[in-house]
């Protein structure tokens, strides 16, 4: 982060020292050397008194900033995002393979447990199909270039958006078939 580097310039600038702009902010000394140390941050009520004092923008006193903020909110994103659909692609191959063993072995309680078992994993895809909205991600090529902290171009976000009916299409039928596939293979096991 810049703030701090731009703040003590700012301060500098004035002729103010640490505790002068710390009496205008209503903060004390320390906290001026935190956030001309990069140790913290000031809060946006700070942030405005300051721009107000030093006479500029609130954009030209954080703008070094921004950048590194977006950079920090999509990275953030990212982590979410992979974690999240890292549970559901776990809920789901755990989903494919545990419904015929919980009814072969257990009987209706067996059910039971997969339907509960289901409905967990139906709020995780929910969460994970939200994450997707909240961050315009639906094909796969969006999905790719989302978790490498990559943007698409104006000409390939057009073609993904084409593809996205088709793509939810073609996975649903995929997954059906994937576990229809796995339900005949462990009935035969232990059928």
């Amino acid at each position: 982060m810049e703030i701090g580097k731009r703040i003590r310039e700012l301060r500098n600038a004035k002729g103010w020292n640490q505790e002068l702009l710390a009496e205008k902010t209503y903060v004390s000394r320390q906290t001026v050397s935190s956030w001309e140390n990069d140790k913290s941050y000031p809060d946006i009520k700070s942030l405005l008194l300051m721009s107000e004092l030093f006479e500029v923008s609130l954009d030209d006193l954080i703008k070094g900033d921004v950048v590194e903020m977006k950079k920090e909110i999509n990275s953030e994103s990212i982590r979410e995002f992979r974690k999240w659909s890292n549970i559901f692609a776990v809920m789901f191959v755990i989903g494919i393979i545990i419904p015929y063993p919980l009814a072969h072995f257990f009987g209706w309680v067996g059910i039971l447990v997969f339907v509960l078992y289901w409905f967990a994993a139906l709020a995780v895809s929910f969460y994970v199909e939200e994450l997707k909205k909240k961050n315009d991600i639906q094909t796969y090529k969006e999905i790719v270039a989302f978790t490498e902290g990559k943007e698409l171009n104006k000409e390939e976000k057009i073609a993904e958006k084409a593809k996205r009916p088709y793509q939810k299409i073609l996975l649903a039928i995929g997954s059906g078939a994937l576990a229809l596939g796995i339900f005949i293979l462990l009935e035969q096991i232990f059928g």
